[in-house]
């Protein structure tokens, strides 16, 4: 190798790990803005900072290689589909999945198997599991090149990943989605089609270009753009057969009472709501838990902020007795960010569900603490809402019960899974235990209030 050679190899090699350390750090920074699990976070950070270590490593003066090999492609196209706004529930990145192949007669084998999956998650309400390549579309194989070579092809990664999905329950999918973030070659994409029934699903994806920046110093920033306008996004749906919701048991007539007359902004939440007609669970729906229900019919959401204010201090001590700041702090949280306004857009145009249990919790709830006020909206509210049978998810009713993991919070929120409706809820305890346990869900925060009396 001649000198000039040498030196453009050293060049070359030099400004590949200068603009690789760029791309790393400027997705570290976007990491940090995402809203993801500390656990989740903090396993992309260390695959990024692993990569850092890699690239420090490397001597800019070696020019052995003209070239180097970086993995911050792939962790580039797996943010990008976190920053997807129809993406939530994320409970897993980056990890294996380990599962047992079931035998003829319902056992499992004693040998485990693993599955790398990038992303776990829910996709359009839907639990589904992402698959990320960054390789350029001619290195990708369908079969194996060898035997021995750890690149078994596409083939039996897809099934691979098919067999962990038929054999999970708390972590099942219903479907397996692959982001090609180069493209796919024509044989490796009739290949996944003919055999596999994947469908192309681009269209689900909101943008396909992306921003990761990185800052260089005072208020510059340095913006690297990123386009997947070339990226190949397939779809294999897994048989959830056994989970698919049946006609509900409907208890109530859900016929809108025209004579009802809704005041203020519980009245123009109500509105905005589907009502189901027929008792005809179908649609886009919303499944509300005890704390959502209280939260719409509180005192404290619909009004009566400046009323409890004003009350001397030892008659709040007297009504609410321990509660009281917890009382006068949701009052203080209502006047900055009214959560019937906060709420609004998740509920507008769903039709509402709620199950018997959270049915009969809420009455009684609003029979012993409720006032007039309160007890009016919540039977309004109930007129507007499908009372449907406790039917939780298969998957739900796998998790152990703990006491984080409660049997009647499992119902609660299982009901809802089952029928593939996000919850509304503010029992963020119970969602985290459940993401801890790798499984995704499908969940609206709200803040909480309390019944006044009012």
């Amino acid at each position: 190798m001649n000198f000039d050679q040498e030196l453009e190899n050293i060049i070359t090699l030099g400004t590949t790990i200068v603009e690789a350390k760029k791309r790393c750090e400027a997705v570290m920074n976007t990491i940090e803005t995402l809203h993801l699990s500390p656990s989740c976070k903090h396993t992309l950070i260390r695959l990024i900072q692993s990569e850092l270590d890699f690239l420090s490593r490397v001597s800019s003066t070696d020019s052995s290689e003209p070239s180097i090999c970086v993995n911050i492609g792939h962790l580039e196209a797996v943010v990008h589909i976190l920053q997807q706004p129809n993406i939530s529930g994320v409970s897993r990145v980056c990890k294996k999945i380990p599962f047992q192949k079931s035998t003829d007669n319902g056992l499992h084998n004693s040998n485990s198997k693993s599955a790398h999956v990038d992303i776990v998650c829910t996709f359009n309400g839907n639990p589904v599991w992402f698959i990320v390549s960054d390789r350029n579309p001619k290195y990708i194989s369908w079969y194996s090149q060898h035997e021995s070579s750890k690149d078994k092809g596409w083939q039996s990664k897809v099934q691979l990943l098919l067999e962990a999905a038929h054999n999970s329950v708390a972590l099942k999918p219903t479907s397996i989605i692959f982001f090609f973030s180069n493209g796919l070659g024509g044989f490796t994409l009739e290949k996944f089609r003919n055999e596999f029934g994947a469908v192309n699903v681009n269209s689900k994806f909101s943008n396909f270009n992306v921003n990761f920046s990185n800052e260089l110093g005072g208020e510059w920033l340095d913006i690297l753009t990123r386009s997947y306008e070339q990226a190949s996004v397939l779809e294999i749906k897994i048989d959830c057969s056994q989970d698919v919701p049946k006609d509900p048991i409907v208890h109530n007539p859900l016929v809108k009472v025209n004579d009802d007359i809704f005041c203020g902004s519980f009245g123009v939440l109500i509105s905005l709501m589907d009502s189901p007609e027929n008792g005809k669970i179908e649609g886009d729906l919303i499944n509300f838990d005890t704390t959502a229900l209280i939260a719409i019919v509180s005192g404290i959401s619909n009004g009566s902020t400046h009323n409890l204010l004003a009350t001397p201090e030892n008659e709040l001590k007297k009504r609410f007795k321990g509660n009281t700041e917890f009382v006068i702090g949701q009052v203080m949280a209502e006047i900055e960010n009214p959560i019937h306004k906060e709420i609004r857009n998740v509920l507008s145009g769903r039709k509402g569900i709620i199950c018997e249990s959270v049915c009969s919790e809420f009455k009684e709830l609003v029979s012993m603490c409720g006032g007039v006020n309160e007890k009016l909206r919540a039977d309004q509210l109930l007129k507007h809402v499908a009372v449907i049978a406790d039917s939780p998810s298969v998957r739900m009713m796998s998790l152990p019960t703990t006491r984080k993991l409660a049997l009647k919070n499992k119902i609660v929120f299982g009901t809802g899974d089952y029928w593939h409706a996000p919850t509304l809820t503010a029992n963020m305890g119970f969602v985290r235990a459940v993401l801890q346990t790798g499984m995704s869900l499908f969940t609206f925060e709200h803040r909480p209030r309390a019944l006044t009396g009012d």
